[in-house]
């Protein structure tokens, strides 16, 4: 048994740092003007003021319509047929797999199966999640260690198999019946960081992996997403969080953007658009906040989300927000969002067109999501 005084023991209790803020503002556009009513019929229709506001209001009423025809257009270009869902076997070498890839198989494997990933971005691991999808359906990513074998899997569609019969239907009562007890901390070299299991997830060590299953409050907590990452692979990471890159800062935040696409999918949503114009304005409050150590849609001058979104000369009708801090990746940031009921209603609202991601890191390595959502 190891004395205190031969290693550290530091304890982070990841539930109690982890926050999250949500912000929706509503924007129409359009100013009311109001005129005084004539009796004499006449007089009215020949007032050049009120032909002047007819012709106004037919200009606007045509504008109108045709934003509505262009909103109805982009909606039917992102919403894709529905496909089928893949012909799931039960797993040969490991209790879990997902789309029938299993920790340990190879790239060219996965390739033979579904083709090229649609996107590769830096993962806190220091290696990078390769996304597989089409049109964000049947939505899954993979992690490859340095001889290109799968080290990494994470899903949140219908495409986990089990040899527990545990899939995204699972209740949580049932998953912990299932599998031995959750872990209450992982062990990196002398320290010990300590896992908060709640409501909204557990993490297992099953097979040589730590096994993270997510659940939603508001699905009756059910299964609605599952993380395996292998021991060697997360040993590579030797804190908590992530060593802080530019690469990194750009993969937590193309990572969140797909998360959130892929969960919309699911619900029945079109896919929301990157708005590379609004990505400065989300990665400047991220870096505020890091950098001032607060935690707020208003930062230290007042503004607003859509005040700073203007002062960035964004156009927008209809506008939102979703702050987190605290998680070590955009897969806890995301799932944790969803089981907040105003971060869910935006991540979910189908009125929404665009997305946009922005990322900062404080001084203790810690990232600060800012989400900003956008209808123009």
């Amino acid at each position: 048994m190891l004395r205190l005084k031969n290693w550290i023991v530091l304890f982070l209790i990841a539930g109690a740092l982890w926050h999250f803020y949500g912000e929706t503002y509503e924007h129409s556009g359009f100013q009311g003007v109001f005129y005084e009513i004539k009796e004499d019929v006449n007089e009215l229709i020949e007032n050049p003021a009120v032909t002047s506001t007819v012709n106004t209001i037919k200009q606007e009423f045509q504008i109108l319509m045709a934003r509505m025809t262009e909103f109805q257009e982009n909606n039917d270009m992102k919403t894709a047929p529905i496909l089928e869902k893949p012909k799931l076997n039960e797993p040969t070498n490991q209790t879990f797999s997902i789309h029938n890839i299993e920790i340990g198989d190879t790239r060219s494997n996965v390739e033979a199966q579904v083709g090229s990933p649609k996107r590769s971005s830096i993962n806190e691991y220091g290696v990078e999640w390769s996304s597989y999808h089409e049109n964000y359906q049947n939505f899954f990513m993979v992690a490859y260690d340095n001889q290109d074998k799968v080290a990494g899997l994470y899903t949140n569609q219908d495409l986990l198999s089990s040899t527990l019969e545990i899939d995204l239907e699972t209740s949580r009562e049932t998953v912990l019946s299932s599998l031995d007890e959750p872990l209450s901390a992982i062990r990196k070299g002398l320290v010990r960081y300590q896992i908060q299991n709640d409501e909204e997830n557990d993490t297992f060590f099953i097979d040589h992996n730590y096994v993270t299953i997510f659940y939603d409050k508001h699905e009756n907590s059910t299964v609605t997403a599952i993380q395996i990452i292998s021991a060697e692979l997360e040993q590579q990471k030797k804190e908590y969080f992530g060593k802080p890159t530019p690469d990194l800062k750009d993969g937590l935040e193309y990572q969140l953007f797909d998360l959130t696409n892929a969960t919309r999918v699911v619900h029945g949503l079109p896919t929301l658009s990157w708005e590379e114009s609004l990505r400065k304005t989300a990665r400047n409050h991220s870096k505020d906040m890091a950098d001032h150590n607060y935690f707020s849609h208003h930062n230290l001058e007042g503004q607003s989300p859509f005040d700073r979104m203007k002062e960035d000369d964004i156009v927008f009708r209809i506008a939102g927000e979703n702050l987190a801090t605290g998680q070590p990746s955009s897969i806890f940031a995301h799932e944790g969002l969803m089981n907040s009921q105003g971060h869910r209603e935006n991540i979910l609202k189908k009125e929404f067109e665009s997305l946009a991601v922005g990322v900062a890191f404080n001084q203790n390595s810690q990232p600060f999501y800012t989400e900003n959502f956008l209808t123009k």
